[in-house]
C-alpha cells in the first residue's frame, strides 16, 4: 500500500492514467481536491510504467509487414501509427533539448546522459561529488515542471515509521520554522501538484507548477524540510502526526490521538485493506515487505521519539535520496539550487548500504495458508461472506524488459477487463460477489501476483481456489486465442503512446516510472523504453503465438509454491473487541501512571493543543516563499468549440475542439438525450450503461466486443451526465432553482485517425444492439456493485454523505444519489432481488429504456456528437463523421427535444415529490463497522435569486486550508478535514475523513463562521496574508490540462450555457477579494440555511454521540 500527505485517495493504475473528465449535476468546487494538491494517500497505485510519448520512434512500416505473417499479429495496429503529429519536436526545438545534455556543474559529476525517444526525454544522470546523492535531470517541452526527492525508507516494523516521518518532515524546518509550511503552500500556491507518499520501501516528496518562479518556491521549502525537519527535535511534531496519549481531564480515560494514528484506524477498518495486507505479509516473511511502512494501529504507540528521530538521520542523507527534474526550466539552475542544500553533506556510504532492500527468496516448498478475520455489523441482512486471495511471489532475481512487459500483457489477458480470462471465470463462477488481489502488482523490488473473490460462502472457499489454479493450468494448455492477444497488445501500446496522464502531471509519471529501477541500483532510463522490448514480444508471438504466455503462466504461477491463501472471515464480534483491547490497555496504562505522570500526560495534552492552535509569528510565515498577484495570469483560458447544429442535415448537433495537438488521436464522445424516460427509470440507469459495454452486441459476445474495443481504440465508456444549466437569458452568478437540466447518456472513446471507423462503429454498435438478455451477467454485475459500494460506504464515507446531503436539495443533486449513493445500494438490492426471481420484469424494463431512447422521431434532435482533435485529425475524420451521422438511427427531421434553457426538465416534479419524502431534510448516521467517522453538515448559504460572487472561492479555499486543517486535522486528529462548495447552486458543506471524533467536528463546525469572522479582520492587517488566498485560489483554477480535458471542458462550459464573459468576470472578482467578503461570507455561513448533518460511523460512536446531545435517525448499512 501507498501512503501520502494529502487526504484523499487516488489510483495511478499499472499502464495507464486514466483522465477525469467534467461532468455531474452539482458543479461543486471540492476544496481539497481541486488540482492535485491532496492526491493520493493511498495513492493506490500500483506501479506505473509510462505510457506514451512525444516522439514515437515507432517501426510502423517493420511491423505492417510482420502483420500479414502471422495471425497473432493481425490485428496490431492500431496504435502503432500514432503519429507524431505538432508534439514532435522540432529540429530546433530538438537541438535545444539536446543541449540540455552537454550542461555541467562544478559541483556534480555525469553518471549518463540518454535519450528516451518514445518520450522526447533528454536525461542526464548526475551525482554530487560532496555528498554522493544522485540527481537525474529530464529536459522536455513540457511546462508543467515536476520536482521530486526519493529515500529509500525500509521499515523493520509496523510502527509506521517512514509513513509519520513523510507527515513530519513538511511541519517546519530549519529555513521555513511555521508549524506547516506544507499547509502554507497550499494556501499560496500555483502548484499544480503538492504531496508526498510513503510506499513500502520508499517515501516520496514531489511538487509541480507551471511558474518556474512558484516551481522553486516549491522546492526550496521541500529541499530544506527533508534535510532539515523541526520534527526531529521537538516531540510535538511526532506526537501531533504520530500518536500521543491525551487525557483533558484526570479522571478521564486516556486516549490515543494522532493523524497518522486515526488515518490507519481507517485503513484496517476496511476489509478490502485487510486482506491486501495480509496477503502481501504472507509471501514476503523475510524482508521488509512483510511489515506495514503504513503502521499498524495496534504497533503505531510502540514508536518512540527517538526511534522517529534516529530513522530520518539513518536514512534522510543525500547519500541514499534520489532527486529529479523534469520539464523545460533550465537545468544549470535545477543543479545550482540542489547544491546550495546538498554542499552540505559529507558522503555517507553507510545511509545507502542500511537501506538496501533485500530481496525476499522464494522458498515455501508448499503453499501456505492464512486465516485472518474483518469486522461485520450485528444487523446484516444476509450471512456475512468471505474473502479470499491467491498470491504469488512472482521472481526472486530482476527481471528484464521485456519479461516485465510480457507480465503486463498477460496480466492484461488475465485480468484486464471483465472479459480476461481469469477475470471472467472468476466472476461467472458463482462463488463470489466481485474479483479481488488485482492481478499483477509491480512497483516494488519483486513483483506478486493476486486474485480471488469476496462475498465468498464458507463451504465454496477451497472452490475458489481449486477454479484459479484450474483456470491457470487451462491457460497453459490452450493458451490465448489471437483476437485476444492482439487486443491486449494493442491496448498496452496505445497507452503507452497517449501517455495521457490524466489530472497527474507527465513528470510525475516519469519518475515513478524510473524509480522502479533506479531505486533498486539500476539505470533509470531503463523501464522507460518501451520500443524495443515491445518489438521484440511481437516477434516472438509472430513466431511462436501464444506460447510465451503460457510459458509465464506456468514458470511463474503454477510451478510456483511460493504461494500463499488467505482467507478473511467475518466477525460479528471483533469491532467491540478491538474496542475493548484499545479500552483495556489504556486503562492499564493509566493505572500503572503515579499522581505526577498523570499531571505529566496533562500539561503535555495542553502543551500540544496550545501549539496546535497558536498562530505562526509574522516573521515565521515571511519566511515562507510566495508569489505576489503581480505574477498571476489574468485572463482565463479558452479553449476551441465550433458547434454545427442539425449537421449535414442529420438532426445531431455537432461540437468541435480544433487543438494544436492531439497526436493523431480523435477524442470522441456521443450524447444522447435521456429525457424522455420516466423518472422512475433514472435508478436503473447505472446498470443500463454498464450492459452496453460487458453482455456483448449484435454478432459479438461479451468476449469478441471487449476484443474489438481493445484491438482498435484507445478505449470506450458508457457513463451518465446530468449537469445543472444557466437558463437563457439569466444572470450565471446568480442562483436558480436548479430545475434545468441537462440529462446525458454518453459514449466516449478514442482511436487514432486510422481506426475511427472502428470507434465510430463501435458507438453505433452497443447503442443499437446490446444484448439486454443477460441475466447471469446482470446478476454477476449487481454482486459486484453491491459489494463496491458497501465498501465506498466504509472506505470514503466523506463522499457518500456528501451526495446524499446535496440529494437533499437539488434535483442533479438527488438523481446522482439515486445513481450512486445510499439509495443506489438499496436500488442494487432491490434489482438483485428482482433479477434473480423474476428476469423477464426487469428485462422488460431495460428493453423499455432503450425502445424509449432510441424512439425515432426522437432520437436525433436529442444527440450531441463532441469531437477533440488537432486540425489533421478533423480534416482526415471528416468522412468517417459524416458516414456515422447518416448511419444512427432515427429520422433527420424528428422534433427536438424540449429547450431545456427556457423550460423546466421533464424529471423536476416527480423528482421534487419523492426528495421529501426519500432524502428529508433530517440529521442522518450511517452504521458500518468501522474504527472512525466520516461527519458531514452542510446547508445553502446563498438561496435563490442571491447572487454568489468570485470571491467566494477564495474564501471556501481558506477555511479548508486554515482552520478547518487546524481544527479537525491537526487538533481533532482525523485524516482529512475540509468544505466543499457549489458557486452555482450556494450548497456549502463541511466534511471530515478518518475522524477519531464525531460530535466533538460537529462542534468545529458550528465555530467556524466566528473563526472566520475573526479571520476577516486579520486579513484587513495583512494584505500578503490576503493575497496569498487569492493565489491559492486562482492556482486551483489554472491546472494543467491533457488534450481530452481541455475539449471536455470546453464542451461543458458551452453545454451548461457559461459564458467567456462569466468565467472572465467571476475571475476578476476572484482576483480582487477583499477582507469584507470574508465578513459577508462568514455571516451568510453563521445564519446557513436548510441545515442537516449526514455522518458514516460505527454504533457505538453514534451512542455516544448521542450521550452529548448530538442524536440522528440511523440506518444499519451491512
Amino acid at each position: 500500500m501507498i501512503y501520502s500527505k494529502g487526504s484523499v485517495f487516488a489510483t495511478i493504475i499499472m499502464w495507464s492514467i486514466v483522465a477525469m473528465r467534467p461532468g455531474g449535476s452539482s458543479m461543486i468546487v471540492t476544496a481539497f481536491t481541486i488540482a492535485s494538491t491532496s492526491r493520493a494517500r493511498e495513492v493506490a497505485a500500483i506501479s506505473f510504467r509510462p505510457q506514451g510519448a512525444r516522439t514515437f520512434n515507432t517501426q510502423g512500416a517493420n511491423n505492417a509487414l510482420a502483420m500479414k505473417k502471422h495471425p497473432f499479429l493481425s490485428n496490431l495496429r492500431s496504435s502503432t501509427f500514432l503519429r507524431q503529429s505538432s508534439t514532435s519536436i522540432e529540429t530546433d526545438s530538438k537541438l535545444d533539448l539536446a543541449k540540455t545534455l552537454e550542461v555541467t556543474h562544478p559541483a556534480f559529476e555525469v553518471i549518463e546522459r540518454d535519450v528516451v525517444t518514445e518520450y522526447g526525454a533528454y536525461c542526464s544522470l548526475y551525482r554530487h561529488k560532496k555528498s554522493g546523492a544522485e540527481l537525474l535531470s529530464v529536459s522536455s517541452e513540457d511546462d508543467n515542471k515536476v520536482f521530486g526527492i526519493t529515500f529509500r525508507t525500509p521499515p523493520e516494523d509496523s510502527t509506521g515509521v517512514p509513513h509519520i516521518l513523510e507527515h513530519s518532515v513538511l511541519c517546519g524546518s530549519r529555513k521555513y520554522p511555521t508549524k506547516d509550511p506544507f499547509v502554507q503552500l497550499l494556501q499560496g500556491s500555483l502548484q499544480t501538484f503538492l504531496n508526498a507518499f510513503t510506499y513500502p520501501d520508499r517515501t516520496c516528496y514531489v511538487v509541480a507548477s507551471q511558474n518556474v518562479k512558484d516551481f522553486y518556491n516549491l522546492i526550496n521549502v521541500y529541499a530544506d524540510a527533508v534535510f532539515h525537519p523541526r520534527a526531529v527535535n521537538d516531540p510535538n511534531v511526532h506526537a501531533q502526526e504520530g500518536w500521543h496519549l491525551e487525557l483533558e481531564k484526570k479522571d478521564d480515560p486516556l486516549t490515543y490521538k494522532g493523524v497518522v494514528y486515526n488515518e490507519m484506524k481507517g485503513v484496517y477498518s476496511s476489509p478490502d485493506s485487510l486482506l491486501n495486507r495480509a496477503s502481501q505479509r504472507s509471501i514476503f516473511p523475510d524482508n521488509t515487505y512483510g511489515v506495514d511502512s503504513g503502521g499498524d494501529p495496534t504497533v503505531i504507540p510502540e514508536l518512540s521519539f527517538e526511534q522517529f528521530a534516529e530513522f530520518h538521520q539513518r536514512f534522510y542523507h543525500p547519500a541514499n535520496s534520489r532527486i529529479y527534474f523534469s520539464g523545460d526550466d533550465d537545468v544549470y539552475d535545477r543543479l545550482e539550487i540542489m547544491d546550495e542544500y546538498l554542499k552540505e553533506f559529507d558522503y555517507s556510504p553507510v545511509s545507502k548500504e542500511k537501506s538496501r532492500i533485500e530481496w525476499q527468496p522464494k522458498k515455501f516448498t508448499e503453499p501456505k495458508k492464512e486465516i485472518e478475520y474483518y469486522p461485520v455489523g450485528g444487523n446484516a441482512e444476509n450471512e456475512p461472506k468471505h474473502m479470499i486471495n491467491m498470491n504469488w511471489l512472482v521472481n526472486d532475481e530482476p527481471l528484464s524488459t521485456f519479461e516485465e512487459l510480457t507480465l503486463g500483457i498477460l496480466d492484461h489477458l488475465m485480468m484486464g477487463t471483465t472479459s480476461a480470462k481469469l477475470r471472467k471465470t472468476l466472476m461467472e463462477s458463482g462463488l463470489g460477489e466481485a474479483v479481488t488481489g488485482g492481478g499483477l502488482s509491480e512497483e516494488l523490488l519483486q513483483n506478486t501476483f493476486s486474485a480471488g473473490l469476496k462475498g465468498v460462502a464458507p463451504e465454496d472457499v477451497e472452490k475458489v481456489e481449486k477454479l484459479i489454479l484450474d483456470t491457470l493450468e487451462e491457460i497453459v494448455r490452450e493458451g490465448f486465442e489471437a483476437d485476444d492477444i492482439a487486443s491486449s497488445i494493442n491496448t498496452i501500446e496505445f497507452q503507452m503512446r497517449e501517455f495521457n496522464t490524466g489530472s497527474f502531471p507527465k513528470g510525475l509519471m516519469f519518475m515513478l516510472g524510473s524509480m522502479s529501477k533506479w531505486l533498486y541500483e539500476k539505470s533509470p532510463t531503463e523501464s522507460l523504453k518501451f520500443e524495443e522490448p515491445l518489438a521484440e514480444l511481437k516477434k516472438n508471438i509472430e513466431e511462436s503465438g501464444s506460447k510465451i504466455f503460457q510459458d509465464a503462466v506456468k514458470r511463474y504461477l503454477l510451478d510456483n509454491t511460493h504461494r500463499s491463501t488467505v482467507e478473511l472471515a467475518p466477525s460479528a464480534t471483533l469491532e467491540e473487541e478491538q474496542l475493548k483491547e484499545e479500552a483495556d490497555r489504556l486503562a492499564e496504562i493509566k493505572k500503572k501512571l503515579g499522581d505526577e505522570e498523570l499531571e505529566e500526560v496533562l500539561k503535555k495534552t495542553d502543551e500540544l493543543k496550545a501549539l496546535q492552535a497558536a498562530e505562526d509569528t509574522p516573521e515565521a510565515r515571511a519566511t515562507i516563499p510566495s508569489l505576489k498577484l503581480s505574477d498571476l495570469k489574468r485572463e482565463v483560458t479558452e479553449y476551441p468549440n465550433e458547434v454545427s447544429e442539425n449537421e449535414n442535415d442529420s438532426g445531431i448537433t455537432v461540437v468541435r475542439h480544433e487543438l494544436g495537438s492531439t497526436s493523431g488521436i480523435a477524442y470522441m464522445n456521443l450524447n444522447v438525450d435521456l429525457s424522455s424516460l420516466s423518472f422512475d427509470d433514472v435508478p436503473l440507469l447505472p446498470l443500463f450503461t454498464r450492459m452496453m459495454k460487458e453482455t456483448g452486441a449484435g454478432d459479438l459476445d461479451s468476449v469478441a466486443l471487449s476484443r474489438k474495443i481493445g484491438t482498435y481504440t484507445g478505449g470506450v465508456s458508457v457513463s451518465l451526465l446530468t449537469t445543472a444549466l444557466h437558463p437563457e437569458g439569466s444572470d450565471p452568478s446568480v442562483v436558480k432553482e436548479g430545475e434545468h437540466l441537462q440529462t446525458k447518456l454518453q459514449l466516449y472513446g478514442k482511436a487514432t485517425t486510422d481506426n475511427v471507423d472502428e470507434l465510430l462503429s463501435i458507438f453505433k454498435l452497443i447503442l443499437v444492439e446490446a444484448n439486454l438478455d443477460s441475466q447471469q451477467k446482470v446478476i454477476e454485475m449487481l454482486k459486484e456493485s453491491r459489494a463496491r459500494m458497501e465498501s465506498a460506504v466504509q472506505g470514503s464515507g466523506h463522499s457518500i454523505i456528501n451526495t446524499r446531503m446535496r440529494a437533499r436539495h437539488r434535483v442533479g443533486a438527488y438523481v446522482d444519489e439515486l445513481q450512486g449513493g445510499i439509495s443506489y445500494l438499496e436500488t442494487i438490492k432491490a434489482l438483485l432481488k428482482q433479477a434473480e426471481e423474476d428476469w423477464p420484469s426487469l428485462l422488460a424494463r431495460l428493453e423499455k429504456i432503450r425502445d424509449t431512447l432510441l424512439e425515432p422521431s426522437f432520437v436525433r434532435g436529442g444527440m450531441m456528437l463532441d469531437i477533440t482533435g488537432d486540425k489533421a485529425v478533423m480534416d482526415k475524420i471528416k468522412p468517417s463523421v459524416d458516414s456515422f451521422l447518416n448511419a444512427l438511427p432515427g429520422d433527420s427531421n424528428g422534433k427536438k427535444p424540449q429547450d431545456f434553457y427556457s423550460r423546466v426538465h421533464p424529471w423536476v416534479p416527480e423528482a421534487k415529490k419523492r426528495m421529501a419524502e426519500m432524502v428529508p431534510l433530517i440529521d442522518e448516521g450511517f452504521v458500518v463497522p468501522t474504527q472512525v467517522s466520516y461527519v458531514g453538515k452542510s446547508g445553502m448559504l446563498y438561496e435563490e435569486g442571491e447572487r454568489i460572487p468570485g470571491s467566494a472561492a477564495v474564501i471556501s479555499r481558506f477555511l479548508r486550508t486554515g482552520y478547518l486543517w487546524d481544527h479537525v486535522r491537526v487538533m481533532g486528529g482525523a485524516y482529512g478535514g475540509f468544505c466543499t462548495f457549489s458557486p452555482f447552486s450556494g450548497f456549502f458543506s463541511f466534511l471530515s475523513y478518518r475522524d477519531p471524533n464525531l460530535d466533538k467536528t460537529l462542534d468545529v463546525y458550528d465555530a467556524a463562521a466566528d473563526a472566520l469572522m475573526g479571520a476577516a479582520d486579520a486579513l484587513e492587517a495583512d494584505p500578503d496574508a490576503l493575497a496569498t488566498a487569492i493565489i491559492g485560489a486562482v492556482g486551483d483554477m489554472d491546472g494543467a490540462l491533457q488534450p481530452d480535458q481541455k475539449g471536455a471542458t470546453a464542451f461543458q462550459r458551452w453545454l451548461i450555457n457559461e459564458s467567456p464573459e462569466y468565467r472572465q468576470k467571476y475571475r476578476d472578482e476572484v482576483l480582487n477579494t477583499t477582507p469584507e467578503d470574508f465578513r459577508e461570507f462568514a455571516r451568510r455561513l453563521k445564519e446557513m440555511k436548510k441545515t442537516s448533518v449526514a455522518v458514516v460511523s460505527s454504533k457505538a460512536a453514534f451512542e455516544t454521540a448521542a450521550q452529548n446531545g448530538k442524536e440522528m435517525t440511523l440506518t444499519d448499512i451491512m
